[in-house]
């Protein structure tokens, strides 16, 4: 049986890690070389660096950040932001990620997904995908520009197709559940889960060690992504993997 994962998150904007609440009202949370260290000796089974302002401001993911972080991680490391053609992913993982994280510009040019994985390989191409629920349809829609731009795509069927096209691992957030820390999104995550052969991570309202072990043992996630509850020492990994354990789930 394969190993659940632990995912601290650091969203990185002008060189800091920020967090908030629905991807807005966001507020400081330290260092992203201090905290990835950090996260290193915690026993984090990898960690992901997005740059969360990089398409909303047009520019490229800070390559210097990502060379520093990268030099003092022995985990996986991913990363995402402002990555919009195969020449940026082979920046930014010769700066030291081991997958880059495509968001926007893979709705914007679906092509890239398959172009990354034909040349580096579908394990190193994560799509992330950011839904919110959507009354009228239902179901989930997608959401660009770090949460800033409504899509007319349904969560579900974009999943699939990303996977079609070469996706290693899908990176989903629950728009709805970022930062409220009231649970992961337990529906989305089975939903998304159920329509691909690859790898989910959830992410978005981890508030509790009872929320770790839901996401995996009622919604079948990979891996649990976190940021606030880890980045303000609400909770630790060594507690969540502790309590995990007690519960059955395999972790490392």
């Amino acid at each position: 049986m394969l190993t659940k994962r632990l995912v601290p998150c650091l969203d990185v904007q002008e060189g800091r890690v920020v967090k908030g609440v629905q991807f807005v009202e966001l507020r400081d949370a330290g260092d992203p070389v201090e905290l990835a260290d950090y996260y290193d000796r915690e026993g984090a089974d990898e960690l992901v660096f997005l740059d969360i302002s990089a398409s909303h401001e047009g520019r490229k993911t800070m390559v210097d950040v990502v060379r520093e972080v990268a030099g003092t991680l022995a985990i996986p490391f991913t990363v995402g932001g402002g990555i919009n053609s195969v020449a940026d992913m082979r920046q930014i993982l010769r700066a030291g990620a081991d997958k880059v994280s495509l968001n926007t510009a893979a709705v914007k040019d679906p092509a890239l997904i398959s172009e990354g994985s034909d040349f580096f390989g579908s394990q190193c191409i994560v799509v992330a995908i950011d839904a919110k629920w959507d009354e009228a349809l239902q179901s989930w829609r997608v959401y660009t520009h770090g949460g800033r731009r409504e899509t007319d795509l349904e969560v579900t069927d974009w999943a699939e197709e990303v996977v079609q096209r070469g996706a290693g691992e899908i990176l989903l957030t629950s728009m709805d559940q970022d930062g409220a820390k009231t649970g992961y999104d337990l529906a989305l995550t089975r939903a998304v889960n159920a329509a691909v052969s690859v790898p989910v991570i959830a992410s978005g309202g981890a508030g509790s060690l009872q929320d770790f072990a839901d996401v995996f043992l009622e919604a079948g996630a990979d891996a649990a992504l976190a940021a606030s509850v880890f980045h303000y020492k609400e909770t630790a990994v060594s507690e969540v993997k502790e309590e995990l354990r007690k519960q059955g789930v395999n972790v490392r």
